[in-house]
């Protein structure tokens, strides 16, 4: 067992540190109030090659996995960059091409996707199902060689960014006459696609959307996959990924608005000289927070670790313990140094409170903690299911 990153790991926390540090949260903030999207720092990050870290290299990416991409998410997030693009184009798509697609398929997305030129998002939520895939109403039907997709889709991150969207619907087994999920590649200017834009009360440059599909027809090739078959198995593919990097940039915000508290409470000095973090009652709750950020970093260092073994059950039990984890964290981190900056924490110039909205719904998605609680209940207490 060990607890050390690799050399290559550390060259490239450091490189993303930097990069991350040559942006900074004051980029963030200016692109989300402006309404722009950080093109420049996703392109460059995209250059020096870190979208691509998970991707296999006869594809243009790194050749490493999850652990590596967690700590791209990590690094921009803990610089005070938190994209929530990262987890949905690099490890939810990459991933589930990866692991699932056709060959052609590999060959006309994941270069784009590595090099930061293409991006994918995913489509599951749906305003009756959630995330249920169960109970989706998004269905798909063969007309002819094509499919012709029909559903509702919500809070769907980034649509306005990118050139597809990975659509999970419904579909009917021939065999059997059961619908079952499968996965389709939709551009976002396919005709019959609409989207609108729902405003929410999070300081992001990323977007969220309704999405309408309406009779949208793709062609046989959309079918993520060489047929029915993958689409349960490339859903499921996704999904660790999901939950792992969310919890990397959870921690990483964590230990962003941890630094910036602790250098003011270091040199803010109030009450005969004394900077004010030699007092307890400031410096414990800090400390409190750190060991709960520190706490889950070693927990999505092992559902990582698990996830890039192969070991995928294992790694459901550790990633969606990590992104309980890093939620509860990111979520304490932030209310904690707003705290103890005092009205400062509350300015802009400051930057933590810019980022309460984010940590809060960290604790609800993309799968909240009450729903993380049921499956650790069920799968590693072995009590029965409760909804």
């Amino acid at each position: 067992m060990t607890f050390d990153l690799t050399p290559e790991q550390d060259q490239l926390r450091d490189a993303v540190r930097a990069l991350g540090r040559r942006y900074g949260h004051s980029y963030f903030v200016e692109k989300a109030r402006t309404g722009e999207h950080t093109t420049e720092l996703w392109a460059e990050a995209g250059r020096l090659g870190y979208l691509g870290v998970n991707i296999p290299t006869e594809y243009g990416g790194g050749g490493g996995g999850i652990t590596e991409l967690a700590i791209v998410c990590e690094e921009l997030a803990a610089a005070g960059c938190p994209l929530l693009l990262l987890v949905v184009s690099p490890a939810i798509a990459a991933t589930v091409l990866s692991r699932h697609g056709t060959e052609e398929q590999r060959k006309r997305h994941l270069p784009g996707l590595a090099d930061g030129s293409q991006k994918i998002v995913f489509a599951i939520t749906e305003p009756e199902a959630g995330s249920n895939f169960h109970r989706l109403g998004t269905v798909a039907r063969r007309d002819g060689d094509d499919w012709v997709l029909n559903g509702r889709k919500c809070y769907i991150s980034g649509v306005d960014e990118a050139g597809h969207v990975l659509v999970v619907a419904r579909t009917e087994d021939s065999s059997t006459g059961k619908l079952k999920p499968a996965l389709f590649l939709v551009p976002t200017d396919a005709a019959g696609l609409t989207r609108s834009k729902l405003d929410m009360e999070i300081l992001s440059p990323e977007n969220q959307f309704l999405l309408y599909l309406d009779d949208v027809r793709v062609p046989a090739d959309a079918l993520l996959g060489e047929s029915l078959d993958a689409g349960l198995p490339a859903l499921f593919a996704g999904l660790n990924p999901e939950r792992i990097t969310v919890a990397a940039m959870g921690a990483g915000t964590g230990r962003y608005a941890i630094e910036r508290a602790s250098e003011y409470t270091a040199t803010r000095k109030v009450w005969g000289g004394r900077s004010i973090g030699s007092h307890q009652g400031v410096s414990h709750p800090l400390a409190h927070a750190a060991v709960q950020v520190e706490l889950a970093r070693l927990m999505i260092q092992k559902a990582a670790t698990l996830y890039d073994a192969g070991r995928d059950l294992e790694a459901g039990v550790s990633g969606n313990m990590a992104k309980y984890a890093a939620g509860e964290a990111a979520a304490l981190a932030v209310d904690t140094a707003v705290q103890v900056l005092g009205g400062a924490g509350m300015t802009t110039e400051y930057g933590v409170a810019t980022l309460l909205g984010a940590v809060r719904a960290g604790r609800i998605a993309p799968v909240s903690r009450e729903m993380i609680l049921n499956f650790v209940a069920q799968h590693v207490l072995g009590q029965d299911k409760s909804y």
